[in-house]
């Protein structure tokens, strides 16, 4: 059991430090030296449509609204993201992804959606619950660990 469990650990450490490192290589191409990871995972929070409100992204990020605002300034100014305030209410600032973002978010879910589809390629069909179950356990781990009650 213990060659076991050090072969977990070992791959899940090695996995998270190697995700990072690939998925910045695999999106940050060409079209789109001037983002980080950290900006496409904001623009993914921000999403498609109309636009959120400040605070439903931060909490989607798990961060503040005073970083999420350092972020979408940054990427007002790269022209992925514009604002607008509410006009109910003029505090709630709403933004959105430009025709730009929208390029940006498209090329990001097309990397997510390769790397699932490389998994579930590898994958017979009862194997494939079996994964779900256990990333969801994972999941669970990491939203308990951090604090978070889940969305």
């Amino acid at each position: 059991m213990e060659d076991a469990y050090r072969a977990i650990n070992d791959i899940l450490v090695g996995l998270f430090h190697e995700l990072w490192e690939l998925e910045e290589k695999a999106i940050i191409t060409e079209d789109f030296k001037d983002l980080t990871n950290n900006d496409m995972h904001v623009i993914e929070a921000i999403g498609l449509g109309e636009g959120n409100n400040m605070s439903s992204i931060a909490r989607k990020l798990n961060i503040t609204v005073g970083s999420l605002t350092t972020a979408v300034n940054s990427l007002v100014n790269k022209a992925y993201v514009e604002r607008r305030r509410s006009e109910k209410d003029r505090r709630v600032v709403y933004v959105r992804l430009t025709e730009k973002g929208v390029k940006a978010y498209h090329h990001h879910e097309d990397y997510h959606r390769q790397m699932t589809q490389a998994i579930i390629s590898k994958l017979s069909e009862d194997e494939i619950p079996v994964l779900v179950k256990t990333l969801e356990g994972l999941e669970e781990f990491f939203r308990g660990y951090s604090g978070e009650t889940g969305q």
